[in-house]
């Protein structure tokens, strides 16, 4: 079964992807959270565009991507895990969550990195927060987190399946907490002690600058609350909050060709609390 995961896994993928996205997509139909600014057509054409360039160009630069890159790794005998005789379980415990800690840090330093904000306001640019939200990134942001991944699989000796399982999960969580939806506030503090909800994570989206500088968990919530970047709640409540960079307010890019154009063009967004001082 293990190896039947790892071999099959863009079909897995791909039916997670399309299962988790239906599911959230009726969800925000029967129970949306907030009134979108936009409507849904122009938006999800752009945002499912900019996903499908992102899979085509991980699929050229990295055809194998972190998978093959743990399977090369396991072959190899690199990494720490290689060199620790340690229950399956165990390694793929530890791969689910020192990779998910390098995403944290990963998304730390796509703002706080003026060069990398530019690429990361293309996802913070969206002034509606949804399902595809989740999904809506930079194709070179895409790409230097593929690196930065099997650079940690690298060191780690990370398990190929606990591989694979982290990315089935982190792109579920990624539109889950990315969505449009309402949960009752008991269960929202509760849930949020497991893995990062919408209420959470929608203050990451928030154009309030120390709002935008926290919460930066996309599964695992311990990480902003270990290392102090925790915020329960905006300070204007989610329903008064304005979502997106407030240099794109009222001309957020809604092409394809926009979203791609944007890192690399006009002045970038402000990405520290330093910046209001510029």
């Amino acid at each position: 079964m293990n190896d039947w995961l790892v071999l099959h896994e863009p079909t897995v993928r791909l039916t997670v992807f399309v299962s988790v996205f239906g599911l959230m997509a009726l969800w925000e139909v029967v129970a949306q959270r907030r009134s979108l600014r936009h409507g849904r057509g122009r938006r999800w054409l752009a945002n499912a565009g900019l996903t499908l360039v992102d899979s085509l160009a991980v699929r050229l630069a990295f055809p194998a991507a972190a998978t093959g890159a743990a399977l090369w790794v396991e072959r190899e005998g690199w990494g720490l895990l290689n060199h620790l005789d340690l229950a399956p379980w165990i390694e793929i415990v530890a791969t689910v969550l020192v990779l998910d800690m390098a995403i944290y840090f990963q998304h730390v330093m796509f703002h706080a990195v003026p060069v990398l904000w530019r690429l990361h306001q293309v996802h913070h640019a969206d002034e509606d927060l949804d399902v595809t939200t989740g999904v809506r990134f930079h194709p070179i942001e895409i790409l230097v987190s593929v690196v930065i991944k099997s650079a940690v699989i690298a060191a780690l000796g990370a398990s190929p399946l606990g591989v694979v399982l982290f990315a089935l999960v982190l792109n579920a969580t990624s539109m889950f907490n990315h969505g449009n939806v309402r949960l009752a506030a008991g269960l929202d503090r509760f849930v949020r002690w497991i893995v990062v909800t919408p209420d959470m994570h929608r203050v990451h989206h928030s154009m309030e600058l120390d709002e935008s500088n926290s919460n930066f968990g996309f599964n695992l919530p311990w990480w902003d609350r270990l290392f102090g970047t925790y915020r329960a709640q905006p300070r204007g409540g989610h329903d008064g909050m304005r979502l997106g960079v407030e240099h794109f307010e009222g001309k957020e890019p809604r092409s394809v060709l926009a979203l791609l154009a944007l890192p690399f063009v006009g002045k970038r967004g402000r990405v520290s609390q330093d910046d209001r001082k510029a």
